[in-house]
């Protein structure tokens, strides 16, 4: 292990956490297909692992942006690969790794809401509320 990385959360701590947010989507989402979104690339383990302990039926579908100017709490987000499902009148699950200023992901929000699903909420594995500059409603937080 390198010298300079210390453990915050232990595997074990981590699996049982994103075992119980699977339990506790696949108890909300009973009965129906949500589709699970993440933007590529930060996400996707996240996503791969949880997904597996999610009990309903989901579909994937990823999105991958871009962000430029202004340097890491503003600029510009750009979609460079968008959504292959249609999600229109679906349920949405979109899953972040971490929410941090809450920035991207607030447009990414936005962005999908006007696409009119029939539901859109939010999973984040780690949620930095003390560094948020955007309200957003996260439904589920691992930790």
């Amino acid at each position: 292990m390198n010298k300079n990385i210390s453990v915050v959360i232990s595997e074990d701590d981590l699996q049982r956490r994103v075992h119980a947010l699977g339990a506790e989507i696949s108890r909300d989402y009973a009965g129906r297909t949500p589709i699970l979104i993440s933007v590529l690339k930060g996400s996707f383990i996240f996503l791969a692992d949880l997904a597996r302990a999610i009990t309903v039926p989901v579909n994937l579908d990823f999105m991958a942006i871009t962000r430029y100017g202004a340097g890491k709490r503003g600029g510009v987000v750009r979609i460079e690969k968008d959504l292959d499902l249609a999600i229109t009148g679906r349920e949405v699950l979109f899953i972040e790794d971490i929410v941090d200023t809450g920035l991207t992901l607030g447009y990414l929000v936005r962005n999908l809401q006007a696409r009119e699903p029939a539901g859109l909420a939010v999973c984040t594995l780690l949620d930095r509320r003390v560094r948020r500059l955007a309200n957003l409603p996260i439904r589920y937080t691992g930790f």
